[in-house]
Order: structure tokens, then C-alpha cells, then sequence
């Protein structure tokens, strides 16, 4: 007897004996579902009367009612169907971890004639990070964004949803989201938070849309975000000139298992009021390469962890100065080196996972925000995965008024 083209369901007490027929009198995916149907299907070797009756083949009777013929490998094709609703039912949710990043050394090295300046750095992506959760919106036309934190906007201003904004305007496609940020990084910090969760929605509306862009193509749009948002699409590790959106995947150049602190205090950097201030003509004039190089060769060390953004963001924030001072200070013998992320106002500890003690004992101090971090990648077609070891739920139990 052929085998059937496509597959029936039935439901054991519909089946009637009819002579060398049996007839199915009702089909219980009317207006269920497979999760339903597999509530009665029984793997092979499940010990009952039904378990002969492998496959059914539906033919209608005069009455209306439908007959079935017996045909085998029930549980084969039925795991095949399984498999192609499994396929065909498509993305509805996902959560992503977007992780923020630090500049292991940060030089300005020109003014171009657009009013910007050129860069050279060594960005890195960190452990500490936001959760994103994303599902599919039955609107087609509004995209709607939560947190769990106050003070930060929920409309086209956010990053998220320009992002999506772009996406559906590069690729063409309709859908829309329902999106709740966990915050745990702050803003106004140098860490590129805001950066990393617009790549990260452009990553998840290409994997809800079944990948209609490569990910050279989500890089090269994310520019239009933001000169931070590219290095994301990178393995974790990039040395970043131009804006910083011209972004060169290198090896991470130091151990994983290499802790860090970071420390930011309530007050924000305004990253234009630090480029107001910058002068060029007191800014370091190691070449950046150079930099890299010992990096790679010796890791991390207070003479190549250079940011030339340090002395405008002190002259906008000078209790920034006197934090990095005292950090240094305090932990000598502590920490590899002490230095700014960005343009503020993260100032990052690497050696520790741990605060000096008068992050802890002074009233100066009980509204900073600091957390413990490790560097991190990502490995090639996948997005950032959080580390097992640090969940960063209880980054923001030190600071009260920070909205990351």
C-alpha cells in the first residue's frame, strides 16, 4: 500500500470499526494544535491497543464521515511533522545579552573637516551588560520599547528603536516589537551601553526577519546609528579608527580571566562638552600601532592604557580627577593600571574585581556605581553570550540615582 502524501491526525476515540474499514469521525486539530494532538501520541514501544495503527489514510464516505486506511511508520512521519511545524512556525521571542565596552587606550590623533575628530583606540567588549527581550508585535506600525529603569526615552530618541527604524528601511521588512531593556549599564558613562543595544537590535530583527542582511551589511548601516555602534558587529576585540566606525577584528590581545573594576560616579560625562575642550596640541603623541603592540606583547600596564580625553573630561568633571587619583592611590599593587573609558565617566581598575575600601566607607561615594568585569568576544555567527560566572544582577545594588 503507497505510503500517504501528507499526513492525518486522529484521535483514539474517534476511530470506529467498520468491517475491514475503520472511520474517523472527528479531527481533533480542528481548531487545536500539534501540542494538543501530542498529548495522546506515544513514542514506539508505548504498550497499548493503538500502537498498531502506524498511519491513516482519510477517504469521505457518502454520510460525510471519513474512513482511514492503515498504513505504517506512524511515528516517523509524525516526527518529521513535528520537525517542519519546528521550522516553519518562526522566531516569536528572544533574549539577547548586549554587553558594553572600554577603550583600553584612546588617542585623538586629528580634527577633520566635518568638525569630527579621527580616532585610534583599542575598543573591547566586557562582561557587564544589559538583557534585551524582544518579541514579535502584532502592530504594523509601532514598535513598542520598557525598562526597568527611569529617566531614559522610549521613542524614536532611543537607540532601539532607531535601529529598527533602520532596519525595516534597508531590508524592507514589516515587523514590529514589544522590547523590555534590563539596565545595568549607566549611561554617561564611556562604555558605549547605548551603542551596544542598538547593534543588538539590529541583530535580532535580522534573525526574527530570517537573516535578510549579512552581518557586513548590519555593520555597515549601524554607522548611520552611531560611530560606536559598528564595532559591535566585530568579534569583541577591534582596533577602531576614522569615527570609530572603521572597525579592524583582531585577536583579543589580553586574558579573559583578567578582572577589572569599574567605577563610575553619579555625575555624566557630555561626551560634546569633552570634545569642546579637547586640545589637540597637548594631546599625547605616541603613535597609537605602538601602542597596540606592547599591549599584545606584555598586556596591560598604566604606560599604555593612554586616553586623551582624561584631561577635558577632568576640566568638565573635576571630582573625576580626584576619583582616579585617589584609585591609584589606593590601590597600588592592586590594579595594572587605572584609567578613563571613553569620555567619561567610567573610570576602570584592571587587575581587581574590587573597589578600593573608600568606595565603600565614604558618604563622598555611596551613590557610585561600580560592578566587576571580565573581557569578552563572541564567537563568529553568534551574538554575545553572557558569562555563566557573572549574572551582573547585583551591579546596581551600590548606586541609587544612576539610569543606566
Amino acid at each position: 500500500m503507497a505510503t500517504m502524501a501528507a499526513t492525518h491526525f486522529f484521535h483514539r476515540r474517534d476511530i470506529i470499526s467498520s468491517g475491514d474499514r475503520t472511520s474517523i469521525t472527528s479531527n481533533p486539530l480542528a481548531g487545536g494544535s500539534l501540542k494538543q494532538f501530542s498529548s495522546f501520541y506515544k513514542p514506539k514501544g508505548f504498550s497499548s491497543a493503538q500502537s498498531n495503527y502506524r498511519n491513516l489514510r482519510t477517504q469521505a464516505t457518502s454520510d460525510g464521515r471519513k474512513q482511514v486506511e492503515i498504513v505504517y511508520n506512524l511515528d516517523e512521519k509524525l516526527n518529521r511533522v513535528a520537525d517542519e511545524v519546528d521550522m516553519n512556525a518562526g522566531l516569536s521571542r528572544l533574549t539577547l545579552f548586549s554587553p558594553c565596552k572600554i577603550n583600553v587606550f584612546l588617542r585623538i590623533t586629528s580634527k577633520r573637516p566635518d568638525g569630527f575628530h579621527d580616532l585610534a583606540s583599542l575598543f573591547h567588549v566586557i562582561s557587564l551588560g544589559d538583557k534585551i527581550k524582544f518579541s514579535l508585535s502584532p502592530s504594523k506600525s509601532t514598535d513598542r520599547l520598557s525598562t526597568n529603569v527611569s529617566g531614559i526615552p522610549l521613542d524614536e530618541r532611543n537607540l532601539i528603536i532607531k535601529a529598527l527604524n533602520l532596519y525595516r528601511k534597508k531590508t524592507g521588512s514589516d515587523k514590529f516589537f514589544w522590547i523590555h531593556v534590563d539596565k545595568r549599564v549607566p549611561t554617561g558613562a564611556g562604555l558605549g551601553g547605548g551603542s551596544s543595544n542598538a547593534a543588538t537590535a539590529l541583530w535580532a530583527a535580522n534573525q526574527f526577519s530570517g537573516g535578510l542582511a549579512t552581518e557586513k551589511e548590519l555593520q555597515e548601516w549601524s554607522g548611520e546609528i552611531g560611530s560606536d555602534v559598528p564595532f559591535f558587529f566585530s568579534n569583541g576585540a577591534a582596533y577602531c579608527t576614522g569615527r570609530g566606525e572603521i572597525v579592524q577584528d583582531i585577536p583579543s590581545p589580553v586574558p579573559f580571566d583578567l578582572p577589572m573594576v569599574l567605577i563610575k560616579p553619579p555625575e555624566a560625562c557630555s561626551t560634546a562638552e569633552v570634545y569642546k575642550r579637547f586640545r589637540l596640541d597637548v594631546s599625547s603623541a605616541i603613535d597609537p600601532l605602538t601602542l597596540l603592540d606592547k599591549i599584545s606583547k606584555n598586556g596591560i600596564s598604566q604606560d599604555v592604557c593612554v586616553n586623551d580625553l582624561e584631561p577635558p573630561a577632568f576640566e568638565v568633571l573635576p571630582s573625576l580627577k580626584r576619583l582616579k587619583q585617589r584609585v591609584i592611590a589606593a590601590g597600588r599593587g592592586k590594579y595594572d593600571s587605572v584609567f578613563m573609558s571613553g569620555s567619561g565617566s567610567t573610570i576602570v581598575g584592571v587587575g581587581s574585581p574590587d573597589p578600593p575600601q573608600f568606595i565603600y566607607d565614604e558618604e563622598d561615594y555611596k551613590d557610585v556605581f561600580f560592578s566587576e568585569a571580565n573581557f569578552i568576544t563572541r564567537a563568529d555567527k553568534q551574538w554575545y553570550s553572557e558569562p555563566t560566572s557573572a549574572s551582573n544582577a547585583d551591579s546596581f545594588a551600590n548606586q541609587t540615582s544612576n539610569t543606566a
